[in-house]
């Protein structure tokens, strides 16, 4: 398969070469289908098209390659950062994260921030995080409904939310996590129109857009002064919370002069990244791992004795299964600074290469039986590179992804340890889009009963 080339090519050469193919059907059908129905819509586009497809959308007629072969997506991963810019990529989701998430930076700017984000992500900090967040899961099993139908979506929304406000923001009195909580939520409701509204300034004066702008302003009140008053405090040494962890870092690099301190308004835009993109992830992939286990009850005793026994590994190939059989986010973005050859296709400067992870990870030439719920799979590690993609790949691969299979492994723990699970309707349930997530259309209805 040819490899990508950029522009290094003469242009002539690259006049000669196709674009990639794909539907013909106006550009606001295009938009829609793709925001609401992509894992349907993907497929589809796939068996009509071929491994590389072209899609229009909204705003300006912006042009998406959907790939989906390993090759094309290993060219992508380890392509230069200066052509494959996944800042500008996300670049929809910089008037809610900000202009200095590491999400939405890209060269030299990106390796700066993650240079400071990563060592709370990292070893002894990820291990030190561990009896916080299995002491909120069990405060919060403790309170779950028994004998009757209840939405594990909902329940794992509500507990994840507690381990970004106690794990990553480091709030712990009573009176700050009872503000937080409700504008945190009021966030976290973010839906498609409304990002898509960002990119129309006169929609930002009238509902919806102008009554988020406001709870956006509300959240950034809370966590400025969070900031101030963390900077402030003399056991921050201490305190083994994220963001306590990241001012650390940031103190280190002012006094040694390898790197420019972290600001306020770096702070503050890297805490809501951390909100939006471990919050709602990690509690669907949990409700889909949950859901999974209530279908097959021979995996779920396996996976309650592995509780039982404190087996992590087995825990975490259920983790794993969960994200590759219903992928949370389908699909990441880089936008090509450059024109490039990929698959034997000229793809233009400003296109934005969107490697299909819903797609590849349900590929039955790369994952045998890809309908089935097998963690077995991960423990017999079938999974080749650039097959199991959730948090993405090659320099931009997510910072949190230990951090996500880590509170996985602890709930899958704790809840299996305490309760048998059993599916709360009987027909199954499908993916549905839920802001940028895809979440299973019921809620992951279950009934939970003491073992």
């Amino acid at each position: 398969m040819t490899a990508a080339r950029t522009s290094t090519v003469p242009l002539d050469r690259f006049g000669q070469l196709p674009e990639p193919p794909g539907p013909r059907w106006p550009v606001s059908v295009q938009t829609v289908l793709f925001g609401k129905y992509r894992h349907r819509l993907m497929p589809a586009l796939r068996r009509r098209h071929g491994d590389v497809v072209m899609l229009r959308i909204a705003p300006h007629r912006r042009r998406l390659i959907l790939l989906s072969r390993p090759e094309h997506i290993k060219e992508v991963f380890s392509g230069s950062s200066e052509v494959f810019h996944a800042g500008e990529g996300n670049a929809i989701l910089g008037p809610i994260m900000g202009a200095q998430s590491v999400l939405l930076l890209d060269e030299a700017d990106h390796l700066r921030m993650r240079q400071l984000l990563m060592p709370a992500f990292h070893g002894a900090a990820l291990r030190g995080y561990r009896d916080l967040i299995s002491e909120i899961t069990r405060t919060q099993v403790a309170s779950w409904p028994v004998g009757r139908p209840m939405s594990m979506h909902r329940h794992m929304q509500s507990l994840t939310l507690e381990v970004i406000l106690k794990v990553v923001f480091g709030v712990t009195e009573a009176d700050r996590l009872s503000r937080l909580r409700p504008v945190v939520g009021r966030v976290l409701e973010l839906s498609p129109i409304l990002m898509l509204g960002w990119f129309y300034p006169r929609l930002r004066s009238v509902p919806p857009w102008r009554g988020f702008s406001e709870i956006q302003r509300e959240l950034d009140a809370l966590l400025y002064a969070e900031i101030a008053d963390r900077r402030l405090v003399t056991d921050l040494d201490a305190r083994s919370d994220v963001l306590s962890r990241m001012l650390r870092t940031s103190r280190a690099a002012q006094v040694n002069d390898d790197v420019t301190p972290l600001t306020d308004t770096e702070l503050r835009d890297n805490l809501v990244t951390l909100l939006l993109a471990g919050h709602e992830t990690t509690a669907t992939a949990l409700a889909w791992a949950f859901y999974e286990l209530a279908r097959e009850p021979k995996l779920q005793r396996r996976a309650a004795q592995a509780a039982g026994r404190h087996e992590d590994t087995y825990l975490q190939a259920v983790a794993r299964e969960a994200m590759r059989l219903h992928p949370v986010i389908y699909e990441v973005a880089r936008r090509l600074t450059t024109d490039i050859e990929l698959g034997g296709f000229r793809i233009r400067r400003g296109s934005t290469v969107m490697p299909a992870i819903g797609l590849v990870q349900a590929d039955p030439n790369l994952h045998r039986d890809p309908a089935t719920f097998d963690p077995e799979r991960f423990l017999a590690r079938q999974a080749a590179a650039n097959t199991w993609i959730p948090f993405g790949g090659g320099i931009r691969r997510c910072l949190g992804a230990g951090f996500a299979e880590l509170e996985a492994t602890i709930v899958l723990e704790q809840v299996l340890s305490r309760f048998e699970l059993a599916p709360g309707r009987r027909r199954p349930e499908h993916p549905r889009a839920r802001n940028i997530t895809l979440a299973p259309s019921a809620g992951a209805r279950l009934v939970l009963h003491e073992r």
